[in-house]
């Protein structure tokens, strides 16, 4: 096999950039050679006088194609893994590559040819490039303003077998071999065409057109029909390489090489490394119980069973790295060696496991045996930050201490508060209303209802405070930045206890978990219920420099509306949304909006409620949500209901680009200039 600077993950590497300074010299030296550095010689073909821009560009094409094809159908290249496919933007490509044409025959150079010309001493390449320069830099600044255009017909993602090419040979319901041929044979014709019209078109004492019918061209277009008829040799494994599969591994010898040469397993340090980059050619995979992923699991992991992996991996051939993991390695080494034999070549093991990971990646460096280097310190610090949710050195003290999940917020089970309820370092927050609390309450716990963080802001009701008033409230409550916050609902009222955890998410208080099942599966199980009033001592709780980025006003949300740049999830019940019912000024809900009730993330039980596992809410809102990425607004009517969507998409589902319209449809509705829609 192959192994490309791609498939490495050494593409900034300086072997990798030598390399390319190295293609680069020759290619430019290839294109001197053909007359490229000359503008006159270039627009030529405009006026069938010069046609080497096609004779060159046809050669590149041929090439490439021939040559991947070959080293795909021996199996030396693994298209699923290997190679780097880009997304397509048809559209925008059309637009692209009529601008780029006109520009081409007015000026007579494209950037490459220019640089070519630049290194033959052309003044007007040098005047070209120059202007290239510019219109990089004016294409950044209105970025903002071009985006529509730059991502206008967009197609997903591409992989191997859905390439452009891939899209024509199938539409000609063709083999890739039958296409291949195909397009050697166009290939041969233009080359015959393009020195026939040379012939035609040149001047008597011209070269043009020398190679027209003579015994080169005749033998090169032979052995170009003869290497294209080739690809046939490959066919019976075109379905194979399609699926990202090749015929080198099904041998036990080649896995037992692997194994040998290590390539069945990655470092965990380098790992850290890959997701703390935010590298999205990193697939990682818990293949432990649904219960030990829920309790923690490495940032951005997904929970497949063992059963599942090869249905899985076959929809997620594109991606570049496949990373298997559970508490050790004999269950990810036997999955990933069976996954071997059927031909998935992506797939490796964690060096060590979950455990490994923790111990060499997350271990405080005050905490371990042997001394560190600067440099080694600074990296374990900077995955601390990102593997306890981006937060700082006491959340993450706090978490390992306590034994709870590294990925924070999250959920904890009574079980696990009872077994810690003496930790002084736990600060407990019971937000049922007062009655309920007098009658009885987890030992410890404070009495504060969501509604004490809220208030009139801007003349609008029920608004979550500012930071400062949310600082000084916790200050009364003795509740201190390093403290671990439980949050307790009672009922089926999640929301409450997501509602106060806004309070912590805009103070960037970032340890703070809920109780599964709340205070009512806490009674039902007989645990600990007293009816004493804590000591609480007034603290100073520090007031951020900088708002919250993931809350919204109605201005920033109409811009989203406007520019449809953002996925807007109203979490109101569906008679609420579709207009029937209203306790606001209007009825109906914000133009684009879809629907998902917050009661739908709710399991309901004989003696409790409590949020619905993690996989199956994944499967729910993957089905609305393109992907993690996607900008998504919540709201309801005050902001209360939607803090529990923005709790499970957050800090459960990792949905990154997450903002919060704490006004909702109370503001909206009472501002007539906002445009409503309404399904009634």
């Amino acid at each position: 096999m192959i192994s490309t600077f791609y498939s490495l993950g050494t593409l900034d590497s300086i072997n990798a950039r030598f390399y390319a300074l190295l293609i680069g010299l020759f290619f430019g030296l290839a294109l001197e050679r053909a007359g490229f550095g000359n503008s006159r010689k270039l627009t030529g073909i405009f006026y069938f006088k010069d046609m080497a821009v096609l004779k060159v560009m046809f050669t590149a094409l041929i090439t490439a194609m021939l040559g991947m094809s070959f080293f795909i159908g021996m199996g030396e290249i693994n298209p699923a893994t290997e190679i780097y496919y880009t997304a397509t933007y048809y559209g925008a490509y059309v637009v692209a590559g009529l601008i780029f044409g006109i520009g081409f025959v007015m000026g007579g150079w494209c950037p490459g040819t220019a640089a070519v010309g630049l290194a033959s001493g052309k003044l007007d390449a040098l005047i070209f490039l120059a202007g290239v320069g510019i219109g990089s830099i004016l294409f950044n600044e209105l970025f903002p303003f071009i985006k529509p255009l730059y991502t206008w017909g967009q197609s997903s993602r591409e992989t191997y077998g859905q390439t452009g090419l891939a899209f024509i040979y199938k539409s000609l319901k063709m083999s890739k071999a039958s296409f291949g041929l195909l397009f050697t044979l166009l290939a041969i014709f233009c080359f015959w065409g393009c020195e026939y019209i040379e012939k035609k078109k040149g001047a008597a004492s011209s070269d043009r057109g020398k190679y027209y019918n003579s015994p080169f061209l005749k033998a090169f277009s032979i052995a170009l029909i003869i290497l294209g008829a080739s690809l046939f040799l490959f066919r019976a494994q075109e379905a194979q390489t399609a699926s990202g599969l090749s015929a080198s591994h099904f041998s036990e010898k080649g896995l037992l090489t692997a194994i040998a040469s290590a390539e069945d397993h990655i470092d965990p340090e380098y790992l850290a490394d890959r997701l703390s980059s935010d590298d999205k050619n990193v697939t990682v995979i818990d293949v432990r119980p649904v219960e030990e992923f829920n309790t923690f699991h490495i940032r951005g992991a997904l929970n497949v069973q063992l059963p599942r992996l090869p249905e899985f991996l076959q929809k997620s051939l594109d991606k570049k790295m496949i990373v298997l993991y559970s508490n050790g390695m004999t269950h990810p080494a036997q999955a990933r060696d069976i996954l071997d034999r059927m031909g998935f070549e992506n797939v490796y093991i964690l060096t060590d496991g979950l455990t490994g990971f923790i111990e060499r990646c997350l271990k405080p460096v005050s905490l371990r045996s042997e001394p560190v280097s600067a440099e080694k310190a600074g990296r374990i610090h900077a995955w601390r930050q990102y593997f306890y949710g981006r937060d700082e050195e006491p959340t993450a003290m706090a978490s390992m201490s306590l034994n709870l999940p590294l990925k924070l917020p999250g959920l904890i089970d009574t079980t696990w508060l009872a077994e810690n309820l003496e930790n002084n370092s736990l600060k407990i927050i019971d937000s049922r209303n007062q009655p309920e609390y007098n009658r009885g309450h987890i030992p410890g716990s404070l009495s504060i209802s969501p509604e004490h963080f809220r208030g009139l802001v801007n003349g609008i009701p029920s608004m979550l405070l500012p930071q400062n008033l949310l600082a000084a409230k916790l200050s009364l409550s003795g509740i201190r930045p390093e403290n671990m916050i439980i949050l307790i609902y009672g009922d089926d009222r999640v929301r409450d206890a997501t509602l106060t955890g806004m309070v912590f998410e805009r103070l960037g208080h970032k340890n703070y978990v809920i109780l599964e099942g709340g205070f009512d599966k806490w009674a039902a199980e007989r645990k600990p219920i007293d009816t004493n009033l804590p000591d609480v001592t007034t603290v100073a709780y520090p007031v951020g420099s900088q708002p919250d980025t993931f809350t919204l006003n109605y201005r920033q949300v109409l811009d989203h509306v406007h520019k449809k740049s953002a996925l807007i999830i109203d979490v109101r019940p569906l008679e609420y949304f579709k207009g029937e019912k209203s306790d606001e000024a209007r009825a109906g809900h914000i133009p684009g909006a879809l629907n998902r009730p917050y009661t739908e993330d709710l399991s309901r039980f004989e003696t409790y409620t409590s949020l619905k596992p993690a996989t199956e809410l994944a499967v729910s809102y993957a089905a609305l949500i393109p992907n993690k990425d996607t900008p998504i607004i919540v709201h309801c009517r005050t902001g209360h209901q939607a803090s529990q969507t923005f709790f499970v998409l957050k800090n459960l589902l990792g949905y990154k680009n997450l903002f919060w319209y704490d006004a909702g449809w109370t503001e909206w509705a009472a501002r007539p200039e906002l445009p409503i829609e309404a399904n009634n």
